[in-house]
């Protein structure tokens, strides 16, 4: 698990160092959403320990981000929750000899940021990543990793330039 877990942050600061990662469109003052609390993901699946890893990398690149203030669910001016509502790896190459060396996990799940006084939705929205990996040199945990990185970036992305 703590190897995962590594693999996961390690893509997640990749990311973010390569100039593609996290941006924002964010224009300074037009929003009165300043804190963000993120709730512990719920999980309809049986990759139980996705949800937890997702939520510590969620927070981490909201504070990396610093366009909102990373804060207690009783302080956040909004709350962030989702939920992981399917996971699915499958095949997406063969070789010529109809082995499999390409695999995809699909991770889909639902999202929504609420403002916390009024209790209305800011947005809501249905979140699908994709991590693909290689059979010969990776492992199912690296297209999870990859998977959660996308939507990581996608998550902080939607948050911060929605308004």
């Amino acid at each position: 698990m703590k190897k995962f877990r590594d693999i996961l942050i390690f893509f997640v600061l990749l990311l973010m160092i390569s100039g593609c990662g996290v941006y924002t469109f964010n224009p300074g003052g037009k929003s009165s959403i300043k804190t963000i609390a993120v709730t512990q993901f719920d999980n309809n699946t049986v990759e139980a320990s996705l949800t937890s890893q997702l939520t510590d990398l969620i927070v981490n690149a909201f504070i990396a981000d610093g366009n909102l203030k990373v804060v207690a669910e009783d302080q956040a001016d909004a709350i962030l929750s989702g939920t992981l509502v399917r996971y699915e790896r499958k095949a997406v190459n063969f070789t010529a000899g109809d082995t499999v060396n390409l695999y995809a996990v699909d991770l889909v799940f639902d999202i929504t940021l609420k403002d916390r006084k009024s209790e209305k939705d800011i947005w809501k929205d249905n979140f699908v990543s994709e991590g693909v990996y290689s059979v010969d040199k990776e492992t199912e945990e690296t297209g999870q990793s990859k998977a959660i990185a996308e939507l990581v970036t996608d998550i902080i992305n939607r948050t911060t330039k929605s308004w």
